[in-house]
């Protein structure tokens, strides 16, 4: 009899919280436009917000929980602002879009601030949903899972005008994926401990602006993408590479620091031929690199497969262990209207003392080359006969081999980026 009355104690219970979530997804279903209306301080199901406009906040002891399948919060209409909520714990399935506020095409200026968002699959989904704010979120993966099955923090898909601005977002798999989304401005975000940072798939016309990535395998990722303004940003202490760009045209990168880009490890081993790159650019052209500095990493920039026409001017090449690798079928001048780039490993005078180098900076010679086609000569890097080959291309230069040249090297750090190099 007591074991009856205690079965029948925990129905009550379990009809009562469905009734009371039934009421609660009915008190938001009955708000009127221009409505505010804050969320009981409880643990509560996934919920749906379909009235336009209005306001949606938590209590401070307020979870919504996802329960481990699909998406702990909807947004489904024009205006809706969702903010100071905790959710948690949504579903893990990639392919339906688990998410843990997902923001439909309908939901046009959607407005989610202030949010702490925790679980496994998609922190933010904005599904094509034009003209979305996301502010000041803090978004945190599910360290169980591998990095490759979580999903990332905040998704853009084919969405325009949005703003993503000063969110904090780790463990996800990528902290902000921007896919076939035009007319984006991301800036202001910090992300650490994960795949990329940023990453820009064919989308067009962003301003990525004052974003910081650390401990990232990359920091920004942009592929396959045009007219970015890619400014300001910072990488710091990332592996693999700071900024990787896969066929990117006609865009402007202005004033970001790449410091200490390591090379990426794979179960405490080295991977063979994958230095640390602050920069590595394939396949594209027509970009402007000015005012940079890539600094203390294992190579500071790599160009490859084609990626010419590009200008690179007023940057400074700090500290890297290699500065430039670029095999070319014709010579690149890095330098616009008389100003080059600050090298630091530049042995050149000059006499007289107008800031420019007296001789051009040609980083890759026939001897990088060599070593390059035979990676296992890099034994001889600082030997007698190295130094000696390097004497005699530079005494006798009969065979020059296209690569960089900076005919107006600086001598100093520029004056603005000074304050910049660790």
């Amino acid at each position: 009899m007591l074991q009856l009355s205690r079965y029948g104690v925990a129905l009550t219970v379990a009809l009562f919280a469905l009734t009371a979530n039934a009421d609660l997804q009915e008190e938001l279903d009955a708000l009127e436009s221009g409505a505010s209306f804050e969320l009981p301080a409880d643990q509560l199901p996934p919920l749906t917000i379909r009235v336009p406009d209005v306001t949606v906040t938590c209590a401070p002891q307020t979870v919504i929980d996802g329960g481990g399948s699909g998406s702990a919060v909807h947004i489904r209409a024009p205006g809706i602002t969702l903010a100071d909520c905790d959710i948690r714990n949504w579903g893990r399935d990639l392919n339906q879009l688990d998410a843990g506020v997902f923001v439909a095409r309908e939901a046009t200026g959607a407005v989610l601030e202030n949010n702490r968002l925790h679980g496994p699959a998609f922190g933010v989904w904005l599904d094509a949903a034009p003209d979305v704010v996301v502010r000041n979120n803090l978004v945190r993966g599910d360290v169980r899972l591998r990095s490759q099955d979580r999903g990332n923090g905040i998704h853009l898909f084919n969405t325009t005008g949005a703003l993503i601005e000063d969110n904090d977002i780790r463990q996800t798999r990528d902290a902000i994926y921007i896919e076939t989304a035009n007319n984006n401005i991301i800036r202001g975000n910090t992300m650490a401990d994960l795949r990329y940072g940023i990453h820009y798939m064919y989308s067009m016309d962003n301003l990525l602006e004052g974003n910081v990535t650390s401990g990232t395998r990359t920091g920004y990722a942009l592929m396959q993408s045009k007219r970015l303004k890619v400014i300001n940003n910072r990488s710091e202490n990332d592996q693999n590479y700071g900024i990787l760009m896969n066929f990117i045209t006609h865009s402007t990168l202005r004033g970001n620091v790449v410091t200490g880009v390591s090379q990426g490890q794979t179960g405490g081993v080295a991977i063979s031929g994958a230095e640390g790159k602050a920069v590595f650019i394939y396949n594209s052209l027509y970009n402007t690199f000015e005012n940079n500095v890539f600094a203390d990493s294992n190579l500071g920039i790599h160009l490859t497969a084609g990626s010419e026409e590009n200008e690179v001017f007023g940057n400074a090449f700090v500290n890297n262990q290699h500065q430039v690798k670029y095999v070319a079928t014709r010579t690149q001048e890095w330098s616009k209207d008389g100003r080059g780039n600050y090298w630091s490993d530049y042995l050149g005078w000059d006499r007289d003392q107008d800031g420019l180098g007296d001789v051009p900076y040609e980083p890759n010679d026939n001897v990088d080359r060599l070593l390059w086609t035979y990676p296992e000569a890099r034994i001889l890097m600082h030997s007698p006969a190295v130094d000696t080959l390097r004497w005699v291309q530079e005494a006798f230069p009969v065979v020059k081999a296209a690569g960089v040249s900076d005919s107006y090297p600086l001598m100093h750090l520029p004056e603005t980026l000074r304050g910049e190099k660790p």
